[in-house]
């Protein structure tokens, strides 16, 4: 697995301005299973706490809580995350929802995007390349130039940190839980 970041600065370098801060971070790995398979994992956000380094619960909200036919593009969710410093929860909803393809969310305070990727390696749909993605955009810059003020860079560095190493941790956990 080889995490890239696209944006403004090198991974684990600090901005230095607030244009600085947009990039996107992702990494890769194969599982051994059909795309099918995999999206049905990574797409029930119910199960995020068996596979994700942050948030260790997550449930649908309105109509998605009780029909899962609700819960394409536009369904909202609410994720509870933790770290070593603080606990929070955050409100996302559903960006993408191609299945076999890609599973994406926004989280609706912060702008912030997260999202899997699915290709096929072969025809015979026995092995997916997972990409497990985050951007963090323009309103992303906003909210934490708002909320932190003059630290804002600095938060946003530690939490890029963070999403690099979580990333990496989670697609290996995903590997884990679909080939046993």
């Amino acid at each position: 697995m080889a995490s890239t970041v696209a944006g403004k600065r090198p991974a684990g370098q600090a901005p230095t301005t607030l244009d600085a801060m947009a990039y996107e971070l992702s990494d890769s790995i194969t599982i051994a299973a059909s795309p099918a398979e995999v999206f049905d994992l990574v797409s029930d956000i119910t199960r995020t706490g068996e596979w994700s380094a942050q948030c260790y619960n997550a449930e649908w909200n309105d109509a998605a809580a009780t029909d899962p036919a609700a819960r394409g593009v536009g369904a909202t969710f609410t994720g509870h995350n933790r770290t070593e410093d603080r606990e929070w929860s955050t409100v996302s909803e559903v960006v993408v929802c191609e299945p076999g393809r890609e599973f994406s969310w926004q989280v609706t305070s912060s702008g912030t995007v997260w999202g899997y990727r699915l290709e096929p390696v072969n025809r015979r749909d026995d092995a997916t390349v997972l990409t497990e993605f985050t951007r963090f955009t323009e309103q992303g810059e906003a909210f934490f130039v708002e909320k932190y003020g003059e630290d804002a860079a600095a938060q946003e560095a530690d939490r890029q940190d963070a999403a690099t190493y979580g990333i990496t941790e989670t697609l290996q956990t995903l590997r884990s839980l679909v080939e046993g």
